[in-house]
């Protein structure tokens, strides 16, 4: 996290207030791993690397404590909140519901159009686990699931999802990087879009909770493992 990616989100939100632009800089560093699960944040220090005053950097920790991304100890101040075990299990609980909900929607509102752009994320997906790159991956990841969310028709669904995917955000390029996962990916994309094309609400969900389930699985047991043994 540096000057430039404070310039990204000002380039991106030229007319928000300085201090939501660096709410959004410290959000997304927590969100993409760049800061670090127990990690102080020390307002001079992202001060200078940011190269603001101590100010908006005091009200984005606020904003980002209401958020519960950020927790205040005591004698030790502001610091990264920890994902306790419970807190994933918490999180992909109400994530299954969600995502069963939005295929459940999908299965009687999809248009033959949107089963068609479908068709072709599935396949941009396939192309981006041929590339290696998973920057690209990830977005072609994001890409497939915000095209079935939005086959909802409900908004409010698809901010829930958002939200619920943004808290998860800081293990996906870990989850992405294991090649066999990437291959059960691909697999379980098709699977997901035949369900849907079929209008078999019980399969998409059953393929859904699967999935969410083997992510949980991995993550407990090669992220935060491993977390755990560095400490």
């Amino acid at each position: 996290m540096a000057k430039d990616d404070l310039a990204s989100i000002m380039k991106e939100y030229p007319y928000m207030p300085l201090r939501d632009v660096v709410f959004h800089t410290l959000r997304r560093a927590i969100m993409q791993g760049d800061l670090k699960p127990g990690e102080r944040l020390m307002e001079i220090k992202l001060a200078n690397r940011l190269g603001v005053s101590r100010t908006p950097i005091r009200e984005a920790i606020r904003m980002l404590e209401l958020e519960g991304l950020v927790t205040m100890v005591p004698r030790k101040g502001a610091q990264v909140a920890e994902i306790t075990e419970k807190d994933l299990k918490d999180v992909l609980e109400v994530r299954i519901g969600l995502e069963e909900l939005a295929v459940k929607f999908v299965c009687q509102r999809i248009n033959d159009e949107q089963l068609e752009e479908l068709r072709r994320a599935a396949g941009s997906f396939e192309d981006a686990v041929r590339s290696e790159d998973l920057t690209r991956l990830a977005e072609a990841d994001v890409d497939f699931h915000d095209l079935i969310y939005k086959a909802t028709g409900n908004e409010r669904l698809v901010q829930l999802l958002n939200n619920i995917r943004e808290q998860m955000y800081r293990y996906r390029v870990e989850y992405l990087k294991d090649e066999e996962i990437r291959s059960s990916l691909i697999q379980e994309h098709n699977q997901l879009w035949q369900a849907l094309k079929d209008r078999d609400e019980k399969k998409a969900a059953r393929i859904t909770q699967e999935h969410i389930e083997r992510q949980q699985e991995y993550i407990l047991d090669n992220i935060m493992g491993s977390e755990k043994k560095s400490e």
